[in-house]
């Protein structure tokens, strides 16, 4: 009986093939529907508006003014106090730091190519915001975006 039984007994095998057949469909299909996401830089500490635009931010500097500070690129510039104190409309801080090179290799050179988005938090005073977005348009950027969520569409409007 035991020659029997081993004779009977075989190798258990694993079949990788149909492992590696839905690990490429899962990869292409991710590939396929995240390349529309756009990263934006954002904090818990700002609310952004919504809106119901269609069009996509492309890659630019980002100017990001929360309820305290007003950073560039992660790199804090000025606080809200010193911008409300300010006598002109133009925040020399934030303009020093803007005349920088910001996107190295990756943004355009001509000056009205480059694009600023400003996210602004929903309960600033417009007049902050104005000030910060007049500092933007006196450096050298030819586009001025204002970061916004998109608001969703009901399935019956959208057809």
């Amino acid at each position: 009986m035991s020659i029997y039984s081993r004779y009977m007994r075989s190798e258990a095998e694993l079949n990788l093939i149909p492992l590696i057949d839905i690990m490429s469909v899962m990869v292409a299909f991710l590939l396929i529907y995240t390349a529309d996401v756009e990263v934006v830089q954002n904090t818990k500490s700002i609310e952004i508006p919504y809106s119901s635009a269609e069009t996509k931010p492309k890659q630019a500097v980002t100017v990001m003014v929360t309820k305290e500070h007003v950073f560039v690129q992660g790199e804090l510039v000025a606080s809200l106090a010193d911008i409300r104190s300010a006598t002109t409309d133009v925040i020399e801080p934030l303009r020093q730091v803007l005349e920088r090179p910001m996107l190295a290799d990756n943004g355009p050179a001509e000056p009205s190519e480059r694009e600023i988005i400003v996210i602004a938090d929903k309960t600033l005073p417009f007049e902050l915001v104005e000030k910060v977005m007049a500092t933007c348009s006196a450096s050298e950027y030819g586009t001025l975006s204002l970061a916004v969520i998109q608001k969703e569409t009901p399935a019956n409007a959208a057809s």
